[in-house]
């Protein structure tokens, strides 16, 4: 689809998407300071973020979400979770 959307041109897939992701934010914090973006300042701020979402397994094998994709990170979260059973002694917990 984004090669019918190029006009037939080839794609390159040789580029490290995160490292390209930080570069297109550099150059989008720049414009939006007015700063030319061809000199780019020690003001720009790089916010790190999660790649997946984090969850737990529950019961039957359902993904419980705790943090979304794309949230920046550190972060802290809690939920809470029962157990299947009353007085279960442990839990198994799959991230």
């Amino acid at each position: 689809m984004l090669t019918d959307f190029f006009d037939g041109k080839e794609l390159c897939k040789s580029i490290n998407p995160d490292e390209a992701i930080a570069f297109g934010a550099t150059i989008e914090a720049a414009i939006l300071s007015g700063t030319d973006h061809s000199k780019i300042t020690k003001e720009v701020v790089v916010v790190d973020i999660l790649p997946l979402s984090l969850g737990v397994e529950s019961s039957k094998g359902v993904m419980t979400t705790v943090i979304k994709r794309k949230t920046n990170i550190p972060i802290k979260k809690t939920m809470l979770f029962s157990t299947i059973q009353n007085n279960q002694p442990n839990v198994d917990l799959k991230v």
